[in-house]
């Protein structure tokens, strides 16, 4: 019942020990040479002031997704576009309907004002 899957066990176990080998063999090579400077968190050349738990707004999370999103549409599309050029008008109402749904998603983030870097406050 399970003959098809001895190989990928013995490829499970052949990985983890290769990592863990890899692992041993570095710590005995790297040198530890641990010291105060070294531990200290690096900010692009400046000393570091205050903690380095900071509360970041979420807005900078929320522009990098929708920054994703059309950076994906974009690898989609370029592909399409070349490889696609004389296959017709399906291929091209589907590509239509896949960018109007990211429209519909750009206009309802815009409307909505998390395209905004400075968001007022709403009135309840």
């Amino acid at each position: 019942m399970f003959d098809g899957f001895y190989n990928a066990f013995w490829f499970l176990i052949v990985g983890c020990l290769f990592v863990l080998v890899n692992l041993f063999v570095s710590s005995l090579i790297r040198p530890a040479d641990p010291h105060e400077e070294k531990l200290l968190p690096y900010e692009c050349g400046e000393e570091s002031s205050g903690t380095g738990f900071v509360r970041f707004n979420p807005r900078f999370y929320i522009i990098g997704l929708i920054f994703l999103i059309f950076d994906i549409e974009t690898v989609f599309i370029f592909p399409w576009a070349v490889i696609l050029k004389g296959a017709g008008p399906f291929v091209l109402i589907e590509m239509v309907i896949f960018l109007a749904i990211l429209v519909v998603g750009l206009v309802y983030a815009w409307g909505k004002g998390d395209l905004e870097w400075i968001k007022q406050p709403t009135q309840w």
